[in-house]
């Protein structure tokens, strides 16, 4: 699986020199290999006690960067890859319009972000190594940007997607923040270091950091405004993976931090429960003033992501209170949500992008 992994993701520059006709069969080809090679990995990890281990021969200055699916990772895979698989297969009706009125080079590097956005996501799950992570979550924010701005002659658009990476870049930021943060007390960059660092140390701080850092990708108030912003502008396939599974992103960082919290939970629940009700709420209300249909949409997924966030924040004040049955509830409506968001979201901004192309 690690040839075809490699292979499909090799043969994706090939995209620049293609002819247009034969570019979106190519794009399909490759990214369903890779959706095969990846979604078998979960299915393994699924089966397995002891997280898979899958080194990718590729190294860094703090060494080789390894691929570790442990189940919460396998849950999410699966979500990214069905979702990007239907997102490739909606996007080839979708820019038929577009591979005729525009060059070469802007539907070959559409496609190749698609691509590799599908790719950077995955690795975003697995690795577990600070830099590692970090390389993936920019590759994740830069292709997005590409596939937002995807009709960057019109003006509106182009601004939407500076804002964007900005946002992104500060939440990066932050999140780089919490790793040397961990690191500085523990000598180890990765998500296992948190939890000596947990351990010894007030959770408070960093985990708010890490908190606000992903809170931005996952669009939590009052983190949220490049998301209202950035769907109506992207193309529908593009705003379904963004809206379906980019954004739960920000939910896997934030599960993730959350598994190794072992202090201050009272205080922590609280904090995220209260982010998570206030983005349900006005989420919803804001939804419910609009009248552009994408953007609609993009409110409603800060609504979904609040009541993710609520999910999260009672488990945490189960853990908090010894009760068990409430930690788990709560752990399962937060991931159970995600599936079913990414599910019902991404259709719906395919519909959406069935009028915009019927009616312009």
């Amino acid at each position: 699986m690690i040839t075809l992994f490699h292979t499909s993701l090799l043969l994706s520059f090939g995209l620049f020199i293609l002819p247009k006709k034969w570019m979106y069969g190519a794009t399909l080809l490759l990214q369903t290999l890779f959706i095969f090679s990846t979604s078998i990995w979960a299915v393994q990890a699924m089966m397995s006690v002891e997280a898979l281990i899958i080194p990718l021969g590729i190294s860094t200055w703090s060494g080789e960067i390894i691929l570790s699916i442990d189940k919460l990772s396998a849950f999410f895979i699966l979500i990214i890859d069905f979702i990007c698989l239907a997102g490739i297969i909606y996007a080839g009706g979708y820019l038929q319009p577009y591979i005729e009125k525009k060059r070469s080079v802007i539907i070959s590097l559409h496609l190749f972000s698609f691509i590799w956005l599908n790719a950077a996501m995955v690795m975003v799950t697995a690795i577990q190594d600070g830099l590692g992570f970090l390389l993936a979550w920019e590759l994740m924010s830069l292709t997005s940007f590409i596939l937002v701005i995807f009709e960057g002659q019109i003006e509106t658009t182009l601004k939407t997607g500076i804002n964007y990476l900005l946002q992104m870049h500060f939440g990066f930021a932050l999140i780089m923040f919490g790793f040397l943060i961990v690191n500085e007390a523990t000598g180890e960059m990765s998500f296992g270091a948190l939890n000596s660092y947990f351990a010894q140390h007030s959770n408070t701080i960093v985990f708010l950091t890490f908190f606000a850092g992903f809170g931005i990708k996952a669009g939590f108030m009052p983190l949220h405004t490049w998301l209202p912003k950035a769907h109506p502008a992207a193309p529908s396939h593009v705003s379904g993976v963004m809206s379906g599974v980019m954004i739960k992103m920000g939910i896997y960082g934030i599960l993730r931090v959350t598994s190794f919290l072992q202090g201050d939970l009272k205080l922590i629940g609280t904090i995220v429960l209260v982010v998570g009700i206030v983005s349900g709420l006005v989420g919803v209300i804001l939804a419910i003033a609009q009248h552009d249909l994408k953007r609609l949409l993009a409110y409603h997924s800060v609504e979904n992501i609040g009541i993710i966030g609520i999910g999260i924040g009672i488990s945490i004040l189960g853990l908090a209170t010894h009760d068990e049955t409430l930690a788990v509830l709560g752990m399962a409506g937060a991931l159970l949500h995600c599936l079913n968001h990414a599910l019902f979201k991404s259709l719906l901004f395919f519909s959406a992008g069935n009028i915009f192309y019927a009616t312009h």
